[in-house]
């Protein structure tokens, strides 16, 4: 299985990723550390990335979930995957990939944002990603006001882990 924490940031992907993966003994990767040099200096600056800024990204997340399906191995893959189009294309039919979105108040992923130190993020960037953020209809959605430990066994559950 594929596991995707989907969600704009400061929705915990990260996080609860890492406790997560954990918990089950599976590897976890970040996509933010399969970004380009040009797209984390463009967040940084506030500046909001395009469709052809992604691309290389989507590329590369795409050929680390072929190789992990594969090898019939199980991963936990923090990513944005904030539209459809971009869902589809890590996806591409594969019944093993499972979007979970970290959803949560606006006003609680700013509160993160702000908070959080040495991210590349810029926070001003969290109104464009909400207007962005189409969750899949097949999504389990997870609400993310608990600890990332509950988050986490929230997750286990509703995908029988």
């Amino acid at each position: 299985m594929i596991i995707v924490l989907m969600g704009v940031s400061g929705s915990g992907k990260t996080t609860v990723g890492e406790v997560l993966a954990d918990r089950l003994g599976w590897p976890f990767h970040d996509a933010d550390a399969y970004h380009p040099e040009a797209n984390i200096e463009k967040m940084h600056r506030g500046i909001p990335l395009d469709d052809d800024d992604r691309r290389p990204w989507l590329e590369a997340l795409a050929e680390l979930i072929d190789r992990t399906y594969e090898r019939g191995e199980d991963i936990v893959l923090a990513c944005s995957a904030l539209k459809h189009s971009y869902q589809d294309y890590l996806k591409h039919d594969l019944a093993d990939v499972r979007y979970v979105c970290l959803c949560g108040p606006e006003e609680l992923i700013a509160d993160r944002l702000a908070a959080r130190e040495g991210h590349f993020m810029n926070p001003d960037l969290l109104e464009s990603q909400l207007e962005l953020l189409e969750p899949p209809e097949d999504a389990i959605r997870v609400d993310i006001s608990g600890t990332p430990g509950e988050i986490a066994g929230e997750i286990c559950r509703a995908l029988d882990l």
